[in-house]
């Protein structure tokens, strides 16, 4: 797997946002979080009904529902996130297309694209959302709290 689609990227912000609010004992409302993350509201319901069916988030309803992480965020890989909205079992085709890699001789690229596609799969297997409860617990601000500082925030990159 060498790139991260749209739903998958949405899904890591949302996590992420859960894991910086884990110690806390409310549930967050998906609001909170579309607001907090910047995540369109109708989207960001249909992954995290997806997390939820695989078990990465809990979520409730009513007036004191909302969602949570199912387990602590250190046990929670990027993997695990990305796997419930990409084939992670698919790589990369070949630039010259599906007649030459696997029909003959390999094209000049195929290792270094395998290369490239495994050391993002071990990335996202070894990296998980703990850094996000640590980011909170040693005082820095989540996106919530920065909405009322007059300083500009950094601008994101979009994972690819």
């Amino acid at each position: 797997m060498l790139k991260i689609g749209k739903l998958a990227q949405q899904a890591i912000a949302a996590a992420s946002y859960l894991a910086e609010r884990h110690d806390e004992d409310a549930r967050v409302s998906a609001g909170e979080i579309a607001e907090a993350r910047k995540l369109s509201r109708t989207v960001l319901a249909k992954v995290l009904a997806t997390l939820s069916l695989r078990g990465i988030t809990s979520g409730t309803t009513g007036p004191t529902g909302g969602y949570r992480l199912a387990r602590a965020p250190g046990d929670i890989s990027l993997f695990e996130i990305v796997s419930a909205f990409e084939r992670t079992d698919v790589r990369p085709m070949c630039p010259f297309g599906p007649h030459w890699c696997g029909s003959g001789d390999l094209c000049p690229l195929h290792d270094g694209i395998t290369a490239a596609a495994e050391k993002v799969e071990e990335f996202l297997k070894t990296q998980n959302l703990g850094p996000f409860r640590e980011r909170k617990r040693d005082g820095q601000r989540t996106a919530s709290s920065r909405k009322s500082s007059t300083q500009p925030s950094p601008r994101r990159r979009a994972i690819r």
